[in-house]
């Protein structure tokens, strides 16, 4: 069944009073990062223009130092990714981006008054405490209501062909949507439209996906990239090595016409934070780093470092909760103080993990082994506060100490759920590939697992963990934390 012409026409890119410049996730992120540094430099100059009375006057000053500019600039773009500053769904609504970027404005401009007083010192500091955080996250605030307004208009949308409209192509679709918002009748978020689908299968022509059709099949694909102009193709199979060698040759072709080509998983992944197990196929690739690079070996040795500093901490720390919590389970439900539990770690073996007490005794008696859910009626009342705040997870800062479990990393299971998982999930047994941690991804990026559907989708994110680790990946994580345990968002 040939697809409408009124349908291609529809498609076809529209006059506007935009210029024309889709911009790629990357780029968006760029655009966004420029714009807050012009607004914190502009921010910073008109500060110390503020201060007449400084000696030399400030703006002079700056031209003879303009390390102080470079440090400032340098500290947002280390801070503010860690506050979720360049996530594109939050930067496409204006109030919301404008308060997560003001926040973090704010707090880079008071961190910026406390660096060392080292010759030469900052003129005016006072003004510069009072009036650099105020003004730069009005600035920067600013500047995001204006990206959230301009850049989000379909002359800025990066526009999609995918190749595929079975299960992966609609979970692409539906990671799309997910990743975008209604507002005003338009669909904003990252910035990316599907145009329509190509599949193989010619019965499927005509039908939608999401809201966009299947234009045609493998013969049609060069004559629609020629009369739509997507930016990219998107191959959302599956099992890549069993592709016609027709659709090959016109991927080929339309490569030769400067399409760029990816792939669902890359994508999905890019979009999302997470790597989509179940349209991996058996490239290994999609789901782990095949090679660590030459840095690895010392991210490892700076992790341990860092683990048992971290550990020794927190173990003092738990040392002084101790009385607290034995006193309020005493009060609300006595029992042992701490629970001990079965947990698989690195390389599937298997160690007992050790929280605060949270549940009555003997909480799994009569049920054996299962997931806890929302509204557990076995959880206390004192429970219920440590699991809001994860304090129950802070004796686990013992095993962070022997090296059974590290700060970051994915969150250990039980073995009966880790043999469960394993024959249901594809690639479930990855995960044990690195230590388990106390906080992980999956847990600042989803809510509390309590399903086979959960497990799925916390892998995805732990995936995600494992292929892209490091230092300011763990830092991004604890800081995340914090931001939870201080909102009482645990369960």
């Amino acid at each position: 069944m040939a697809i409408p012409e009124s349908v291609l026409k529809s498609l076809q890119p529209k006059r506007s009073l935009l210029p024309k410049l889709a911009l790629r996730i990357s780029e968006r992120r760029l655009v966004i990062g420029l714009g807050d540094l012009a607004a914190l430099a502009v921010a910073l100059v008109a500060v110390l223009a503020l201060d007449a009375a400084s000696t030399p006057p400030g703006l002079s000053w700056l031209s003879s130092n303009p390390e102080w500019l470079v440090l400032l600039l340098a500290m947002w773009l280390v801070l503010s990714p860690l506050w979720d500053a360049y996530d594109l769904l939050r930067a496409s609504a204006p109030l919301r981006s404008a308060m997560t970027a003001a926040g973090a404005a704010s707090l880079v401009g008071l961190i910026y008054w406390f660096v060392p007083y080292v010759p030469p010192a900052l003129p005016g500091r006072r003004i510069v405490i009072l009036a650099l955080p105020l003004l730069g996250a009005a600035l920067v605030a600013a500047w995001r209501l204006f990206y959230a307004t301009v850049f989000v208009q379909p002359a800025f949308q990066q526009t999609a062909l995918v190749i595929g409209a079975g299960r992966s192509g609609k979970e692409l679709a539906q990671a799309i949507v997910e990743s975008g918002t209604i507002r005003r009748g338009r669909r904003s978020g990252v910035g990316y439209r599907i145009l329509g689908y190509i599949d193989d299968d010619p019965t499927k022509t005509g039908a939608e996906i999401e809201g966009a059709p299947v234009l045609g099949t493998r013969e049609d694909l060069r004559t629609v990239v020629e009369r739509l102009r997507p930016n990219e193709l998107v191959l959302s199979i599956t099992h890549l090595h069993s592709l016609h060698p027709a659709l090959f040759e016109a991927i080929l072709d339309c490569r030769a016409l400067g399409v760029p080509v990816t792939t669902m998983a890359s994508l999905y992944e890019r979009l999302t934070g997470r790597v989509p197990v179940e349209h991996a196929g058996r490239d290994l690739h999609v789901v782990m780093p095949i090679a660590h690079s030459a840095s690895h070996r010392v991210y490892t040795a700076l992790k341990r470092l860092i683990d048992l500093a971290s550990g020794l901490v927190g173990s003092f720390l738990v040392g002084v909760l101790i009385p607290f919590v034995w006193v309020a389970n005493r009060a609300s439900a006595p029992g042992d103080l701490f629970y001990w539990q079965e947990r698989v770690g690195l390389g599937g073996r298997v160690f007992r993990v050790i929280k605060f007490r949270s549940m009555v005794m003997n909480a799994e008696k009569d049920t054996g082994a299962v997931w806890a859910g929302a509204g557990d009626p076995r959880v206390t009342p004192v429970g219920r506060f440590l699991r809001k705040t994860r304090l129950d997870e802070m004796p686990q800062f013992w095993n962070v100490l022997k090296g059974e479990m590290s700060l970051v990393g994915p969150r250990p299971e039980r073995p009966v759920f880790v043999e469960q998982l394993a024959r249901e999930i594809p690639f479930y047994r990855v995960r044990h590939a690195v230590k388990p941690g106390i906080t992980g991804w999956a847990q600042v990026r989803y809510e509390y697992g309590a399903s086979v559907e959960d497990a799925l989708m916390k892998l995805q994110y732990d995936l995600y963990y494992i292929k892209h680790q490091g230092i300011y990946l763990d830092l991004a994580v604890a800081i995340r934390t914090v931001q939870v345990m201080l909102g009482l968002r645990g369960r």
